[in-house]
């Protein structure tokens, strides 16, 4: 069982009671809230408590908010909440006597608009300080919103230097604006990481009588998949529009993979290897398959 803060953390910072049990035993969910780790904010839905504000935490130390909390103040969406607010001061000052717990960074030259790293530069540090998947998030995210532009983020990933500067080039390639939620990167991301390509985010299968938008698709293989979490896909409505919407992907040819957020998050090469099992089998293969298998003396009825 995952830990219920972390639970919590890797959702955002709130999740419903469901989504807890799922990583979580009740007795944890009942210990983390009587300790105050975690906090009910309605009925049947959990929060981490809120921490200090990050911008205090920056002034305390003569620094700018940067990471994962200047990411959060611009509104990106994040894999995981800081724990405490992340702060980047010049190079060679000391941490300063505070009673406002932060993490704190040093750099040579800190970019800062309104008391916080700029946009790029907190893409870019997400990128190269956290791994593939969650800097992959921030990157997604400010693409998506507009924060940034992908072509000034790759020539700013080019002239990186030192620690995590291969990664964030990697990131930065990787960035696609048209990824929909936290979960949909972390899905590309595994995939990535395990050296499968060829999928494209948000992809509209159409024609006259139906349009369909799908999380991650592969044209070539007409493989699609899907990122699903319980929020949207919890009701019978949702059941109902899920099952015609699959049926209708059937019909013209696609395969269709779901998978939780538990798959994604928990169990990435269970998705890995679903994924490489369904890309290894093409529409040809299938119906070559399907003629090996036709009866003798059985004629098909067109």
């Amino acid at each position: 069982m995952t830990d219920v803060v972390e639970l919590l953390r890797l959702r955002g910072g709130a999740a419903g009671f469901a989504e807890l049990r799922a990583g979580a035993s009740e007795r944890a969910i009942r210990k983390a809230l009587a300790g105050g780790a975690i906090q009910r904010v309605a009925l049947g839905v959990y929060a981490l408590p809120p921490g200090a504000d990050p911008l205090a935490a920056a002034r305390a130390q003569g620094g700018v908010v940067s990471h994962l909390s200047a990411a959060v103040l611009y509104g990106f969406e994040v894999l995981e909440l800081p724990a405490v607010a992340q702060v980047t001061v010049p190079r060679g000052q000391h941490r300063r006597e505070s009673t406002i717990d932060c993490e704190l960074r040093w750099a040579d030259d800190v970019q800062a608009l309104d008391g916080r790293t700029t946009k790029l530069r907190t893409v870019l540090d997400c990128a190269r300080t956290l791994p593939f998947a969650a800097g992959l998030c921030v990157a997604d995210s400010a693409l998506r919103k507009g924060g940034i532009q992908r072509d000034q983020l790759l020539a700013a990933a080019a002239t990186l230097l030192g620690p995590g500067s291969a990664r964030a080039r990697q990131v930065a390639a990787a960035a696609d604006g048209r990824a929909e939620s936290p979960l949909e990167s972390v899905l590309r991301a595994v995939l990535l990481e395990a050296g499968i390509e060829g999928f494209v985010p948000q992809w509209v299968i159409q024609d006259e009588t139906f349009s369909a938008r799908i999380d991650l698709a592969h044209p070539t293989l007409r493989l699609a998949l899907e990122a699903d979490s319980f929020a949207h896909h919890g009701t019978r409505a949702a059941l109902a529009r899920d099952c015609r919407r699959h049926t209708q992907l059937t019909i013209r040819g696609w395969r269709l993979l779901r998978f939780s957020w538990e798959d994604v998050m928990l169990e990435p090469e269970w998705v890995v290897n679903s994924v490489r099992s369904a890309s290894a089998t093409t529409p040809v293969d299938r119906g070559k398959a399907a003629a090996r298998t036709q009866q003798p003396g059985l004629r098909a009825v067109h």
